[in-house]
């Protein structure tokens, strides 16, 4: 143990002093930081904390390390516009990026990579892990791993599909009211009040409880749920774009609205448009997976990551974490997200890194 404390102390020490010689000021502030709050940690919890940091933050390296090659990746085979934009994102943004597209993978050739079928009984309840079974099986005895990776078509799809719906319904009807105004932007507006004024998860509830619960019907439902942000949005960010000066050209010239919405306002509402459609992934994407874990979402035996938690929850009190990884699966695609959102956020704002 002692030699595991001197070489870890002395490795940080060295790291830190080699980045202040060649004048890494992050580098090295982040390495020393790492360094005291080590110190402090050890004296607390001892070895076995100083041996939880070294695991965190090697994790932490190797999330960078792989964000930064999947950057570079991008880069190369991006065309020189995007490849320009890409070298500006963070870290964050490209292992965002890196989550997003393991996830596409896992749900595109799902068949493929499951090694057993998404409802396939291969073993007793609550199986260990073994050879065969990298997460054990579940409390039916199918391989959780399996359902996992199908759950990523499933859950993710779902939330795709309805997140698409609830966009193209909320922007059409921001760009129309922004366009038209008058008693059509009144009465939109009004609309999206009366909706957003009910709690998300309660108005699905309600509405799943008398029209039931196929995919149709969530599809629709969370659509509407969330359709009104989307228009509240692009009824604000059109409403800028209308009273610029090409726009009253293009109405003496006669064109109709819908010209205007294609060729004039869209084009310019493009990017914070965008953002908003992660943002709102993220909010369909949990209340659909808050949905199955409440037995109203997908239905079994379809795999979905919010019933998977549901289903295994009794393994928490023996100590398992079993339950914990869909969990986690929902966590980290919800936060890459985010990081991917922010970014381009940040560049749609016009602000420059200093």
């Amino acid at each position: 143990m002692s030699t595991f404390v001197i070489g870890y102390y002395a490795l940080l020490i060295g790291a830190s002093c080699l980045a202040a010689y060649f004048k890494k000021r992050q580098l090295f502030l982040l390495i020393f930081s790492l360094t005291l709050i080590s110190f402090v940690t050890g004296i607390v919890g001892g070895v076995g904390a100083l041996r939880f940091i070294t695991v965190a933050a090697g994790l932490l390296a190797l999330a960078a390390g792989v964000s930064y090659a999947f950057r570079e990746f991008l880069i190369i085979i991006a065309s020189d516009g995007i490849a320009k934009e890409l070298r500006t994102a963070p870290l964050t943004a490209a292992f965002g990026m890196f989550v997003i597209f393991t996830y596409a993978i896992a749900g595109t050739f799902a068949p493929i990579i499951a090694p057993f079928g998404e409802a396939e009984v291969i073993s007793s309840a609550f199986a260990p892990a073994d050879e065969n079974m990298l997460l054990g099986a579940d409390q039916l005895g199918r391989d959780m791993f399996s359902r996992l990776i199908y759950g990523a078509r499933n859950t993710v799809g779902l939330a795709l599909v309805a997140t698409s719906l609830a966009f193209i319904l909320g922007a059409l009807t921001g760009l129309l009211a922004a366009t038209k105004g008058g008693w059509f932007d009144q009465l939109m507006g009004r609309v999206a009040d009366v909706i957003m004024s009910v709690p998300s998860l309660i108005f699905a509830l309600l509405m799943l409880s008398i029209f039931g619960t196929s995919l149709f019907v969530i599809v629709i439902i969370v659509a509407l749920i969330y359709s009104p942000r989307v228009f509240r949005l692009t009824r604000a960010v059109a409403g800028n774009v209308v009273v610029m000066d090409y726009i009253e050209a293009a109405k003496l010239r006669g064109e109709g609205n819908w010209y205007l919405i294609r060729r004039e306002i869209l084009p310019n509402s493009t990017a914070p448009l965008v953002a908003e459609f992660g943002l709102e992934f993220c909010f369909v994407f949990l209340l659909i997976a808050g949905l199955s874990f409440l037995g109203l979402g997908i239905q079994p035996p379809t795999a979905d990551w919010g019933s998977m938690v549901r289903e295994n929850a009794t393994l928490i009190s023996f100590g398992e974490l079993t339950p914990l990884i869909p969990a986690a699966a929902i966590a980290l695609l919800t936060v890459s997200v985010n990081f991917v959102v922010d970014w381009m956020l940040f560049r749609s704002s016009g602000l420059k890194e200093v």
